[in-house]
């Protein structure tokens, strides 16, 4: 059974992630969870009604997506005041993660609706964790610009700082992004391409940006598919000339062992050295 509400009068909405290739990663929970709430919104409600379907599931559907979300919330309020429990789905993966849903989320979370996520399937974290690349920090920023220039100055102001640098691609787009990525990116720096997650061709393949464009041009099988491109950028040398002048301006305002570890997130640098050589400026 679906939990109640602080407010026994108002129902639920519950942040379902489906499956993002692979139908056995549907988990129980979500699979309970669609079947007991009232109505789902859905990105695509004719690929949704698939998926429930094939579960066994039948619950009347609504569309949510880009175009008419924030028209939505009144209703969705509205339904919710009435004791409808409602899921939110997107069609593959975990919703809001470059899907719609955030403006509906983020208006009922401020007037005090319940919003309960159900986890699952992320295409961001299931290629990050297989990809070899750090993941103690990353930066995820969705689908890079579509026009050449506007992708190349997004790239010019990626930096060491960011971690793991990961996006989405398309297949019309993913020979033109390796392109731009190959002629910006330095040679020592690790891209790691996922295609097809957790379905039959699932391919990683990894290399310098050069490379990894290499293997896609040679193999046309290679650009077919949702692709997620993870890049690790190389940590810049600091010198200590460098490290002194950031110190400085921090040490102005803040105390030495807070400036060192500000400096250390902007510079990629290691605490305790910075620490130290902050000590020295204190004298």
């Amino acid at each position: 059974m679906l939990p109640q509400t602080e407010n026994e009068v108002r129902g639920r909405l519950y942040i379902v992630a489906t499956p993002i290739g692979n139908l056995e990663d549907m988990s129980a929970r979500a699979l309970r969870t669609l079947a007991e709430v009232d109505v789902i919104g859905a990105e695509d409600t004719r690929h949704t009604r698939k998926l429930l379907t094939h579960f066994g599931i039948d619950k009347p559907l609504f569309a949510l997506h880009d175009h008419n979300e924030k028209d939505k919330i009144s209703d969705i309020a509205k339904s919710l005041d009435a004791g409808k429990n409602m899921a939110l789905v997107s069609d593959a993966g975990t919703p809001l993660i470059c899907d719609p849903g955030y403006a509906v989320v983020s208006e009922l979370r401020q007037l005090g609706y319940d919003v309960t996520p159900i986890p699952g399937p992320s295409a961001v974290i299931t290629a990050l964790c297989a990809a070899g690349l750090p993941t103690d920090r990353f930066t995820f920023i969705g689908f890079l610009p579509a026009k050449a220039m506007a992708k190349q100055g997004v790239v010019e102001q990626w930096s060491p700082q960011m971690g793991t640098i990961v996006f989405y691609e398309s297949t019309h787009r993913i020979l033109d992004t390796l392109e731009v990525l190959s002629e910006i990116l330095p040679n020592d720096a690790k891209v790691v391409l996922a295609r097809e997650l957790t379905k039959t061709f699932e391919t990683f393949l990894s290399g310098s940006a050069s490379e990894v464009l290499g293997y896609c041009q040679m193999d046309g099988n290679q650009t077919r598919g949702e692709f997620v491109v993870m890049i690790s950028l190389p940590q810049a040398e600091v010198t200590d000339a460098e490290a002194e002048r950031v110190l400085r301006i921090l040490m102005k305002s803040m105390p030495t062992k807070q400036a060192a570890a500000t400096a250390a997130e902007l510079l990629g640098d290691k605490k305790n050295r910075l620490y130290k050589l902050a000590l020295t400026l204190a004298e």
